[in-house]
């Protein structure tokens, strides 16, 4: 246990260094105004509840957008993932009216205890004790870590023949997916696979400003995984044992496998990505007697 903590405050040491070696970053000073011109004009209710609401729906349509755009781009095409399968106006729509039912009668109420738990464990909302980035970074790792763990045994769960028609085939009308479809969930599933997200913020909130920075994480990768399309120069793909867009498209596909959210590693562990390389192992051979 002290061995692990020294490993860790080594750590956080380096990354100091490194952070004291960097130059001073120009948009400190506007975040920092902007920052507190939102303590000084809105209450601790007002940005938990409605900033958090407002924080989730502009990033999440945000990153929805390079996927809506996508579709009518020749060019992107040949990174689709399933390409006999285009979107089409009509599940877009019928995607977004499900969105808008989850975010506003399912994840708002959810949001609006936001409030009430930052009180209750005295989190700070003020600039001065706002942690730095690389703080920042390292607890949304660990988030990541609890999720995805989380995810992988509850979505696994869900796909057991007892249950799957009951709640987690709603998720699975698109069998070849797209960004906005990332939340397109049984109510049932967006509190119970939800849950997994909440379960960071417990453990490592210790600013307003790491709630928010979790919430962009999380987005970022879900939306990631479920674009539907496997861009080479996708930044994501430098994180190790990242699962990315193809892994879960595959789930989509086959409806086996692959059940982590973010990771490879428990797939790996418990063989639940051997349908996944078996058809890739044939994909890639069938390229390569295409080539000759």
């Amino acid at each position: 246990m002290e061995r692990n903590e020294s490993i860790i405050t080594s750590a956080f040491l380096a990354m100091e260094y490194v952070d004291s070696l960097l130059p001073e970053n120009p948009l400190q000073e506007p975040f920092r105004n902007a920052w507190n011109y939102m303590l000084d004009n809105f209450s601790k209710f007002q940005i938990a509840t409605w900033g958090s609401l407002l924080v989730h729906e502009l990033i999440y349509f945000l990153f929805c957008l390079p996927g809506l755009i996508f579709q009518f781009i020749p060019a992107m095409q040949k990174y689709k993932i399933q390409q006999d399968k285009p979107e089409t106006l009509e599940k877009q729509w019928r995607c977004f009216k499900m969105l808008l039912f989850n975010h506003f009668c399912i994840q708002l109420p959810m949001i609006c205890g936001t409030y009430y738990f930052t009180e209750y464990f005295n989190i700070p909302y003020d600039w001065n004790s706002m942690p730095k980035w690389y703080k920042i970074f390292a607890e949304c790792l660990g988030c990541a870590i609890i999720e995805d763990t989380w995810h992988y045994f509850l979505h696994r769960l869900l796909h057991h023949k007892r249950i799957y028609k009951y709640i987690h085939k709603v998720h699975h009308e698109f069998t070849a997916p797209f960004g906005m479809q990332a939340e397109y969930a049984h109510p049932a599933e967006t509190i119970i696979l939800g849950i997994g997200f909440f379960i960071g913020i417990v453990v490592f909130c210790d600013h307003m400003i790491f709630l928010w920075a979790w919430v962009i994480v999380r987005l970022m990768e879900t939306i990631d995984v479920h674009s539907g399309y496997d861009i080479p120069l996708n930044p994501l793909h430098l994180i190790p044992f990242y699962a990315g867009a193809r892994f879960h498209d595959f789930h989509h596909m086959n409806f086996i496998g692959n059940y982590a959210s973010t990771f490879t590693w428990w797939d790996k562990l418990l063989g639940t990505d051997s349908f996944f390389n078996a058809h890739y192992k044939k994909v890639k051979e069938a390229e390569e007697k295409k080539e000759k």
